[in-house]
């Protein structure tokens, strides 16, 4: 049994999701202590207790030491399946965090398969819905994945009660590069409150603008205004992203109550002209999820702004499961990071 210590490095949730991907796709036994030893509240919450049974179902895992809070767990999985899926997370934890887990043992499993989950869509500290669905799965697309995603209805922080339903269709995933050559095709963003003021979407949006300079002219923007059907509860977030020929940039952040909408749009904005200055292909939030997705293609390379300590110890945590290397070369501005078969 390969044992993991849910410590090391950024020792959070992303480790625990994405062992227990990985010990799903590859049929390895795992034991993972330390689970999130460092945080304020320590071990298993409601989103990761989900996001372990999630992928325990998709592949018929015995696991043992999943209850709340609980700083260890065994999961010993048996063989990948398809089918059809309803998951709840029970509070306002994230879905696309859950997401994370789950999609890529949906894209190993090869065979027609599909989750309807129930939580938070647009939750602090963790993918926007419509970051995932504009910015990673468009990535993942381009490796040749099949992915389609529905937002069903919003969801917020403390209450929860969104849905997202995502789908996978058969597909073998392609090593790719991206970089930042060609020219920008297009700049799209989109801005969301549910229950809340108009003007508070508006000034996100402006707000990102601003920060975008001479770039701004060539970016075109949804604003969404909610109410109860479309969304449980009061929130919103803003999402902006980039194509370019051969990769797409994104930022986002979701509305929270005691920060002004101006500052959260200037987040957006300064990240996507900090990317654009660098030359970055991928921003730094997709650098450290796409790496699963292209050690499962089997290569590839980037470049981002930085390799964060996120990206290093998904690096690290892969190379334990799969025959890949990575490597991370840095200059002044940038990470250029690869992705090769090991032994090459």
């Amino acid at each position: 049994m390969l044992e993991i210590d849910g410590s090391y490095g950024e020792g959070g949730g992303q480790l625990l999701r994405l062992a227990v991907a990985l010990a799903a796709i590859t049929g390895t036994r795992v034991c993972i202590t330390n689970i999130r030893a460092r945080r304020d509240k320590p071990g298993l919450a409601p989103q990761h207790l989900t996001g372990v049974q999630a992928v325990g179902q998709l592949c018929g895992a015995k696991i043992e030491g999943l209850t709340p809070r609980s700083q260890q767990i065994t999961f010993e999985p048996a063989r990948l399946r398809g089918g059809d899926y309803r998951f709840d997370v029970g509070t306002a934890g994230s879905i696309t965090l859950v997401l994370q887990a789950l999609l890529p043992v949906m894209l190993a499993a090869q065979m027609p398969c599909k989750v309807h989950i129930t939580g938070g869509t647009d939750i602090r500290q963790a993918p926007a819905a419509d970051y995932l669905r504009e910015v990673l799965i468009r990535l993942i697309e381009r490796l040749g994945a099949r992915v389609t995603i529905r937002v069903l209805r919003r969801g917020y922080y403390p209450r929860g009660g969104g849905e997202i339903e995502l789908a996978v269709e058969p597909a073998t995933l392609v090593p790719a590069v991206f970089d930042a050559t060609g020219h920008i095709k297009a700049i799209y963003g989109i801005t969301h409150v549910a229950n809340l003021p108009e003007h508070i979407a508006l000034r996100m949006k402006q707000a990102v603008l601003d920060q975008l300079g001479a770039y701004a002219t060539q970016a075109s923007f949804e604003t969404q205004i909610l109410g109860h059907e479309a969304a449980f509860g009061p929130g919103g977030a803003i999402v902006c992203w980039i194509k370019r020929e051969h990769t797409v940039l994104g930022a986002a952040r979701v509305a929270k109550r005691d920060v002004r909408a101006e500052a959260l749009g200037e987040a957006v904005g300064k990240e996507l002209a900090a990317d654009l200055a660098a030359g970055a292909a991928l921003d730094v939030h997709a650098a450290d999820q796409i790496l699963v997705y292209l050690a499962l293609a089997g290569g590839g390379s980037f470049s981002t702004r930085s390799a964060s300590l996120h990206a290093r110890t998904a690096m690290w945590l892969i190379e334990q499961f799969l025959p890949v290397t990575f490597g991370v070369s840095e200059s002044a501005e940038l990470a250029h990071v690869t992705v090769t078969p090991r032994g090459k």
